[in-house]
C-alpha cells in the first residue's frame, strides 16, 4: 500500500501550502472518508475521499503505465545512493507515478507505474495471486528432482514457497548453463533468486516477462505505454 501525508495531498492539490494544510488539519477542517480529522501526521491512499470545509478536493486523474524496466534501474522513486530509478523515465509526465512491487535492481522486463491506489493494493494483496513469468539464465541444468522441488515449492528462510510452474527453454551444455522460465504468484524478497539458489543453481541473468495476462509485446527496454480502460478493469477482475 503507497500511503501519503494528509497535509502534502491537500497543498499538491492546490488547496493550500503544506503548512496551512496542517493547520486545517488542526482546526477540524479536513474529513478523511467521512471523518473529521485532527492528527497530523495521518497518512491516506490515493482512493480516499478527502474533504475541505465540506468541499471534496480534486485528485489526479488516475493512470497506470505498462513499462519495460531496464538493468540497473531501482523501483522507487527515490534512491538515496544516487541511483538511477523508475520514476526518471516518467518525468515528462504531470502525474505522481509509483510502482507496483518492485523488480531488483539487476532485474530487467514488465513492471506496471500507477497512480491508482486501489489497483496497487489489489494487486500486491497476497489473495490476489497475480501470475509473474519470469525468464533466468542459471548456471549448470536443472535435474529431474528439483525441477520437482520447484514445482512442488522450495523452502526459503523456513517459509515454504507455493508451487511454481517451470519450462526448460534451453540447454546450453558447453557453456554449462541453462534459461529456464518460471511461473510464480508470490512476491517475496529475490524470490526466483533464491528460489535457483534453493535448488543448488545461481541466476545469471533475470527478466519477468509476463504479468497477469500482460507481456511486454514490441516494447524495448526504457520505453512505457499506458494501459487501456479496458485493460485496467481486467486487472482489477484478477483473482
Amino acid at each position: 500500500m503507497v500511503l501519503e501525508r494528509l497535509q502534502k495531498v491537500i497543498a499538491e492539490a492546490g488547496i493550500a501550502s503544506r503548512r496551512k494544510a496542517e493547520k486545517m488539519i488542526e482546526e477540524g477542517r479536513v474529513t478523511v472518508d467521512g471523518a473529521i480529522i485532527t492528527q497530523l501526521g495521518t497518512k491516506v491512499d490515493t482512493f480516499s475521499n478527502i474533504t475541505v470545509d465540506g468541499e471534496p478536493i480534486e485528485r489526479e486523474s488516475l493512470h497506470t503505465y505498462l513499462f519495460y524496466k531496464p538493468r540497473g534501474v531501482v523501483s522507487t522513486v527515490s534512491d538515496d545512493k544516487g541511483r538511477k530509478t523508475v520514476a526518471d523515465y516518467f518525468k515528462d509526465l504531470p502525474y505522481r507515478l509509483y510502482p507496483i512491487g518492485r523488480l531488483d535492481y539487476d532485474t530487467s522486463g514488465l513492471l506496471l507505474m500507477t497512480n491508482d491506489g486501489q489497483l496497487a493494493n489489489l494487486l500486491m494483496h497476497p489473495r490476489s495471486e497475480v501470475a509473474k513469468v519470469y525468464v533466468a539464465k542459471i548456471n549448470g541444468q536443472l535435474l529431474p528432482e528439483e525441477i520437482g522441488l520447484l514445482k512442488r515449492g522450495v523452502t526459503i528462510d523456513h517459509q515454504k514457497c507455493a508451487p511454481a510452474k517451470v519450462k526448460i527453454i534451453r540447454t546450453d551444455k558447453k557453456k554449462n548453463m541453462q534459461i529456464v522460465q518460471l511461473t510464480i504468484h508470490e512476491g517475496h524478497y529475490h524470490q526466483v533468486k533464491r528460489m535457483f539458489k534453493a535448488v543448488n543453481h545461481q541466476v545469471r541473468k533475470l527478466s519477468r516477462e509476463r504479468y497477469s495476462f500482460l507481456t511486454l509485446d514490441s516494447l524495448i527496454s526504457g520505453k512505457y505505454r499506458e494501459l487501456s480502460h479496458a485493460e485496467v478493469d481486467r486487472l482489477k477482475q484478477v483473482d
